[in-house]
């Protein structure tokens, strides 16, 4: 396989767990004999002090002509951010236009926690259960985030108001996704949504029960968007399989499951269009960690593990990364978020030593 990766480091913790990701795409490169190269380029609050924009024309360019894009943190302290006029802050003039150039529709967001690592999580051993294995799907480039806005003065009054809108196709592609991952986790599918008060969830349901027909091995489930959120910390294996949100919904619980498995270090992402797609840490930039060699690398990471299986089929690749890093953690090793009061000194890797224990396990496996 030969690939070009477009890789933006971002602001923050960026640029480390980015050399951790770099380290591991390269081993996995050179195991499997793949033709793969990088091209680094900015992106970010860092690329607007630099180059006068979040989004600079030169990475748009060097984007376009990669075959995948690996993403990381954006974002600098809140004082750094205020000397950013708002439209060039990068969620505004970074993220949303990165996801609408590749109409990467499809987020993938998995939420694993193997029983044995339930320590992990605030929540009780028991409530883990025998683990969790839910792959969160969420709608990326519809709905409120990218409907039309209004915000300021306005003839007699003053208000603002944010549009939220899907059309049938939009739902039609991401419904069709998440059923085909149901096929293969589980057979079983979460429907989430606010359809007691929003009429786009009452047209985002009825698609969804259309593209059902074509998955009847499926079983469908629908919950409300408010108790899917409580179920999610009173039950949270019930979701087993696979969860379907919309794009402000998917926004808040996917973050919400970070805090069910202990940390946001733990959730690695894809963002998937039809023609190219990118991977990206879920969490953020962590200024206040940043140069510390103390953050944890797993999502950036797994998002490189997401980036052979979602975006270049192979899962051979993706699995073995997956297990280098549950390795890790299976020997007793925990980044500093990670470690309890019980974690021994020794135990607690650096940034850049949990990269090398990826790397070490999947050259020796």
């Amino acid at each position: 396989m030969k690939k070009h990766i477009a890789v933006l480091e971002g602001d923050g913790i960026g640029p480390e767990i980015m050399a951790e990701a770099l380290k591991v795409l390269e081993v996995v490169t050179r195991k499997y004999n793949h033709d793969i190269t990088t091209e680094k380029a900015p992106f970010g609050a860092s690329a607007y002090f630099e180059f006068g924009a979040s989004f600079p024309e030169k990475t748009k360019e060097i984007c376009d002509n990669a075959d995948a894009i690996m993403k990381g943190p954006v974002g600098l302290a809140v004082e750094d951010m205020k000397k950013i006029p708002l439209e060039e802050r990068p969620e505004k003039a970074a993220i949303l236009p990165l996801r609408a150039r590749y109409n990467t529709y499809a987020n993938y967001r998995p939420v694993i926690l193997p029983k044995e690592l339930a320590d992990f999580s605030p929540l009780r051993p028991e409530i883990i259960g025998e683990g969790l294995d839910i792959l969160m799907i969420r709608e990326l480039v519809g709905g409120i985030y990218f409907g039309d806005k209004v915000e300021g003065v306005h003839t007699d009054d003053t208000y603002s108001h944010d549009n939220c809108a899907y059309s049938r196709a939009e739902v039609e592609q991401i419904a069709r996704i998440a059923f085909k991952e149901a096929m293969l986790h589980r057979k079983h599918l979460v429907n989430v949504h606010k359809a007691n008060v929003l009429a786009t969830s009452r047209f985002w349901n009825s698609i969804v029960d259309e593209v059902h027909k074509e998955f009847p091995e499926v079983t469908l489930d629908s919950v409300l968007v408010d108790n899917a959120a409580y179920q999610l910390v009173k039950n949270p294996t019930q979701f087993n399989g696979v969860m379907l949100l919309e794009n402000m919904q998917g926004d808040i619980i996917t973050d919400q499951a970070g805090g069910v498995l202990g940390s946001l270090g733990l959730m690695p992402s894809a963002c998937v269009g039809k023609d190219k797609g990118y991977v990206e840490p879920a969490h953020g930039s962590a200024p206040d960690i940043a140069g510390k060699n103390i953050a944890n690398p797993y999502s950036m990471i797994g998002s490189v593990a997401l980036m052979f299986d979602k975006l270049f089929g192979c899962k051979k690749e993706a699995n073995s990364i997956w297990a280098a890093l549950f390795n890790v953690f299976a020997k007793g090793f925990r980044t500093q978020e990670l470690a309890g009061k019980s974690t021994p000194k020794e135990k607690i890797l650096s940034t850049t030593a949990f990269g090398d224990m990826v790397v070490e396990y999947i050259e020796q496996n």
